[in-house]
C-alpha cells in the first residue's frame, strides 16, 4: 500500500510518499481502507517534534513512523472478535496513539471507531473525531451566560467550539490572526480580536479561557480571568505547560482562579454527539482545503504554518 512515511524530526520535506506493507488486524481490531483523513495539531507536533512532549514516543527518532490519527473509510478486513464491524462498514474515528491515518490502509481498534452519519461525507467525518472531542471538552466547562474566550479558534477544534459554546448560551471572544476574524464572526463568535496587533489577556473578564496554542504567562492569564474564573490550555510550548502544571496551580491557590491543562478523553463517546449535530445540520464542519495523499507535506504545511480556516483534509480514496 502507499503511505507518507517519515523517520526522523523536522520540516515537511521529512515526509516520503513510499511502498510499505499493508497491516493487518489483530484481535479486536478492523482494517480500514482509509477514504479521508484529516490534519490536527498533534501531526504537526509529531512531524517536528516540538513541543518537547511530542517526542514521548521517541526521543531522537520517531517510534510511529506514519502520521494521521482522524479517520474515516471502509471496513475491508475483521480480526479476531472484532464482532462490532463487519466488512462493507463505513466508519470514522480517532487512532492516535498508533497513528497511521496517512495510508491507504489502517489498522484500528473496534473501540476508536463508530459508524459514519450516512449525511456526512468521508472529508467530513474524518474532520471530527480529535477536534470534536476537544471542543466537546472545552464547552463543558462554560455555563450559559458567561464570557469565554478561545486562543487559537480559527482551527479544527475552535471552529466546532465557537458553534457548540454559542449554541449554550455563551459569549465568544475569539482570538486568532487577522486573516481569520470574519470567519470567527460567521461561525457566531460576539467578539474577535487578532493576536498580532492586541494583547488578548488585557481584555475581559473572562469567566473561562481556553488557550488551543498556549504560551502565555499564568500571571497573564490570572489578569485576564474574573473572580473564580478558570483557564485551561489544551496545545501550546512546552514551557506553557510545566507552568500551568507549577506556577498555575500555586497561584490558582492565591488567587482562587483555576489556571491548569485540559485533558481530553478521546474515543466515540467524545465526538459521535457532535456528529450526530453535524449530521442534523445544527453545526458546521469548515474544510478549509483538500489535498491528495501525494500532497500530505504541503497540507501539514499549511496546517502548521495557521493558515488553515477550520480543517485541513486529505483525500485517500474514492468518496
Amino acid at each position: 500500500m502507499r503511505a507518507v512515511v517519515y523517520e526522523r524530526y523536522g520540516s515537511p520535506e521529512r515526509l516520503e510518499l513510499r511502498d510499505v506493507p499493508r497491516p493487518v488486524p489483530r484481535a479486536g481490531e478492523v482494517l480500514v481502507e482509509v477514504v479521508a483523513t484529516s490534519v490536527n495539531l498533534s501531526d504537526w507536533e509529531g512531524l517536528t517534534g516540538s513541543p518537547a512532549y511530542a517526542r514521548l514516543g521517541g526521543l531522537w527518532r520517531p517510534r510511529r513512523t506514519i502520521l494521521g490519527s482522524d479517520i474515516a473509510g471502509r471496513v475491508v478486513a475483521v480480526g479476531d472478535g472484532a464482532t462490532r464491524f463487519a466488512i462493507g462498514d463505513e466508519v470514522f474515528g480517532d487512532v492516535m496513539p498508533r497513528y497511521g491515518g496517512f495510508a491507504e490502509f489502517v489498522a484500528a481498534p473496534v473501540s476508536a471507531l463508530a459508524p459514519k452519519p450516512a449525511q456526512l461525507s468521508f472529508a467530513e467525518a474524518s474532520a471530527l473525531p480529535q477536534a470534536a472531542a476537544i471542543a466537546t471538552h472545552a464547552v463543558a466547562l462554560a455555563e450559559p451566560g458567561t464570557r469565554m474566550l478561545l486562543n487559537g479558534a480559527g482551527g479544527g477544534s475552535g471552529s466546532l467550539a465557537i458553534q457548540l459554546a454559542v449554541a449554550k448560551g455563551v459569549h465568544v471572544t475569539a482570538v486568532d490572526n487577522a486573516g481569520k476574524l470574519d470567519f470567527l464572526r460567521e461561525l457566531g463568535a460576539d467578539d474577535v480580536i487578532d493576536y498580532r496587533r492586541d494583547d488578548f489577556t488585557r481584555h475581559g473578564p473572562f469567566d473561562l479561557i481556553v488557550d488551543l496554542v498556549a504560551r502565555r504567562s499564568v500571571f497573564a492569564y490570572a489578569r485576564a480571568l474574573a473572580a473564580g474564573g478558570r483557564c485551561v490550555m489544551v496545545g501550546g510550548t512546552g514551557r506553557a505547560l510545566i507552568r500551568m502544571l507549577t506556577a498555575g496551580a500555586l497561584l490558582g491557590a492565591v488567587t482562587g482562579k483555576r489556571l491548569g491543562v485540559l485533558f481530553v478523553r478521546q474515543g466515540p463517546s467524545a465526538f459521535v454527539p457532535v456528529a450526530d449535530r453535524c449530521a442534523a445540520g445544527e453545526v458546521r464542519v469548515h474544510i478549509d482545503r483538500v489535498f491528495g495523499l501525494d500532497q500530505v507535506p504541503e497540507a501539514l504545511a499549511w496546517h502548521g504554518e495557521g493558515r488553515a480556516l477550520g480543517k485541513v483534509v486529505v483525500a485517500v480514496g474514492a468518496e
